[in-house]
C-alpha cells in the first residue's frame, strides 16, 4: 500500500493524537522532545580495570606501597565490561529486528499474522524459504542471535562492525517479556545490580545522560538501589574529561613535578603527624585520613593529570582510526554518537565498570514505517560502535538493549522508500515486547549452554511467544511478565558469563526461583577471556 502518514528525522519529536502532550522529562524523552542521555556505573573511586596500564609519572615506590592500605586499588574488579541501551517510548525488537519464536527457540516460527503484527508481510516473514537456494533469506545470524536480515538495527550494527571476524565473536540472547507502554515507571535499569555483582570502574560508581536515580530513562528495582553508587550524569565528552580534577598544579608544573609534590607534602604531612600522638586512639583514624587524602592526590595527578587520557576524541580506536567506528565528523554532528563515545570510552576502558545510554524518540507509531527504521539503524550504528570499540581495545564486552513497551502493525504496509514494503507502526503494544543483548568475547565466540541444537534454541531465547505474536506469559520464565525479574535475569546472565551465577542466590536471594528454574534462564557458557571470575 502507499505511504501512510507523516515520516519524521531521527531527531525530530514525535506528536500522537492518542496521547496527551508530554509533560514529564520521561514522556518528553519517549517522544523525541528531549536528547536522551547516557549513564556509566563504575565503583570506589580509583580503581583500576583488570587490564593493567602504566602510569604516566610513576609513584615512588614508598609511596606507592601505601595505595593498597588506603584503598586505592589499581586493578580494579575485572569484570566484562557492561553497557545497556535504554530506547525511551517503546521501541520494537520482535520479529522485525531480533527473531522470536515460540518453544523450540527463533527458529520455531510464528503465525503469519503473528509475523504482521511485528511488522513483517507475508512477503517477509523469517519461515518463507528460497526455493532456488533453499534457504531462509530473510534470516541473518552473523552475530550468532538471529535477526531479520533486512532489520534496521542490524543493519546499523553491522556497518559499525563491518569484519566478518570480528561478528564471528559475537553470540547473544533475546527475552521476551512484558513492559508497560510509554513509562518511565518500568523498573528496567540493571546497572545497580551489575555492580553489586561485582562490576566496578576506576573512577566512578554510575555515571549516567540523565540526572536520575538510575540515570537512564527508565527506573531502576527499588531493592536494588544504593544511594552511595547514584549516577554522575556524563553525556558528552566535556563531561568525561571533566571527572578528575587534580588541581592547579597540573597547570603550572609538568606531571611528573606535580606528583614529586604531592609526594612531598605527604612525607612532610606523615612526619608531623607521626610525632603527634602516639597511642591507639581516634586520632589514628584521623590520621590515616589525612595521610591517604595525600596519597590519593598524588595518585591522581600521577594517573590523570593528563586530561586527554579520558577524552574519547582522543582515542583513535574509538574516533577517527583505521577501524575506530566513529569519525570525528560524527561526533562533531550527532550528540546521540557522542554520548555513546563519551561512555564507550569509559566502560571499555574500564574507568566505570558499566553504563546506560538513553536514546529518546522510540514511540515511533506514527502510521508508517519510515520513522522508526531510521531511529533503528542509529541505534543499531551505537550498539555496534561499542562492540567495535571494545574489539579495538581487546576486551570482551556485554550490551543490553530494552525498551518501555513495543509497538504493533495493523498489517498495512508502508511502499516509501524508507518504509521499505514493511508493515506501519501503528499503537502501542506491551504484548510484543522483549529485551535481548549481544556479547562479545575477543578469544572465541561466546558458548550458548547445551550440548545439542535443541537445548541450545531454548538458552537462547529465555521464553518464547504465542504464535498470535504475543510474549507467552504462562511460560514459566519469571522475566516474561515482571520487569523487576527480567533485570534479575539480566543479571543473572552477566555473572554466568564469569562462572558466578552460583553466587546469584547469595548476592540477590532467590528471586528466580530454584536452581532448576535459573539454569533455564542462563544462555552463556563462561567466556574464554575470563579465568576466575575476572578477566584474563
Amino acid at each position: 500500500m502507499a505511504k501512510r502518514g507523516k515520516t519524521f528525522q531521527p531527531d525530530e519529536p514525535l506528536w500522537h493524537a492518542d496521547h496527551r502532550r508530554p509533560r514529564t522529562r520521561r514522556e518528553l524523552i519517549s517522544q523525541g522532545f528531549r536528547a536522551g542521555m547516557g549513564t556509566l556505573l563504575g565503583g570506589s573511586v580509583l580503581s583500576l580495570f583488570a587490564d593493567p596500564r602504566a602510569a604516566y609519572a610513576a609513584l615512588s615506590s614508598d609511596l606507592a606501597d601505601r595505595r593498597t592500605a588506603c584503598g586505592i586499588a589499581t586493578q580494579g574488579a575485572g569484570k566484562i565490561p557492561f553497557i545497556c541501551f535504554d530506547l525511551a517510548g517503546g521501541a520494537n525488537f520482535a520479529g522485525s529486528n531480533v527473531l522470536i519464536g515460540q518453544q523450540g527457540g527463533q527458529m520455531d516460527f510464528l503465525s503469519t499474522a503473528g509475523y504482521s503484527k511485528q511488522g513483517l508481510p507475508g512477503d517477509m516473514i523469517p519461515s518463507l524459504v528460497n526455493p532456488a537456494t533453499g534457504t531462509n533469506d530473510f534470516i541473518n545470524s552473523e552475530l550468532g542471535l538471529a535477526f531479520h536480515s533486512n532489520s534496521a538495527l542490524l543493519q546499523g550494527i553491522l556497518e559499525k562492525v563491518p569484519s566478518a571476524a570480528t561478528r564471528g565473536l559475537i553470540n547473544g540472547a533475546v527475552i521476551p517479556a512484558r513492559s508497560e507502554n510509554d513509562t518511565g515507571n518500568n523498573p528496567h535499569n540493571p546497572m545497580y545490580g551489575i555492580n553489586r555483582a561485582g562490576a566496578d570502574g576506576e573512577l566512578l560508581a554510575l555515571i549516567g545522560s540523565r540526572s536520575s536515580d538510575s540515570g537512564g530513562n527508565s527506573l531502576a528495582p527499588m531493592g536494588l538501589i544504593d544511594n552511595e553508587k547514584r549516577p554522575t550524569k556524563v553525556d558528552r565528552r566535556s563531561d568525561v574529561t571533566g571527572l578528575v580534577d587534580v588541581g592547579d598544579l597540573v597547570g603550572l608544573l609538568s606531571q611528573e613535578d606535580t606528583v614529586a609534590v604531592m609526594e612531598s607534602i605527604y612525607r612532610i604531612s606523615d612526619a608531623k603527624l607521626g610525632s603527634v600522638n602516639t597511642g591507639i586512639t581516634a586520632d589514628d583514624v584521623v590520621k590515616d585520613l589525612v595521610r591517604c587524602g595525600y596519597i590519593k592526590s598524588a595518585d591522581l595527578a600521577d594517573r590523570y593529570g593528563d586530561p586527554s587520557q579520558l577524552n574519547p576524541v582522543a582515542d583513535m580506536r574509538l574516533v577517527g582510526g583505521a577501524e575506530a567506528p566513529f569519525t570525528l565528523a560524527d561526533v562533531d554532528g550527532d550528540r546521540e554518537f557522542e554520548k555513546t563515545a563519551s561512555v564507550a570510552k569509559m566502560v571499555v576502558e574500564g574507568f566505570a565498570g558499566a553504563g546506560t545510554i538513553t536514546m529518546g524518540g522510540y514511540d515511533y507509531h506514527t502510521g508508517e514505517r519510515a520513522t522508526g527504521e531510521r531511529r533503528d539503524l542509529r541505534a543499531g550504528r551505537c550498539i555496534g560502535a561499542c562492540l567495535q570499540y571494545a574489539a579495538n581495545v581487546g576486551v570482551p564486552i556485554m550490551v543490553y538493549v530494552f525498551s518501555d513497551g513495543s509497538v504493533f502493525s495493523n498489517g498495512m504496509t508502508d511502499d516509501s522508500e524508507g518504509g521499505a514494503g514493511k508493515g506501519v507502526w501503528t499503537g502501542d503494544n506491551q504484548q510484543t515486547a522483549a529485551s535481548f543483548f549481544l556479547v562479545y568475547d575477543p578469544r572465541q565466540r561466546p558458548t550458548i549452554i547445551g550440548s545439542t541444537p535443541e537445548i541450545q534454541a531454548v538458552h537462547q531465547q529465555i521464553g518464547y511467544m504465542r504464535p498470535s505474536g504475543d510474549v507467552e506469559t504462562g511460560s514459566g520464565i519469571p522475566a516474561a511478565n515482571n520487569v523487576n525479574l527480567l533485570v534479575d535475569t539480566v543479571v543473572l546472565n552477566y555473572m554466568a558469563l564469569h562462572g558466578e551465577q552460583g553466587n546469584f542466590v547469595s548476592t540477590f536471594g532467590q528471586t528466580l526461583g530454584p536452581s532448576a528454574t535459573m539454569d533455564m534462564l542462563t544462555a552463556f557458557e563462561p567466556l574464554a577471556s575470563v579465568s576466575n571470575g575476572v578477566i584474563i
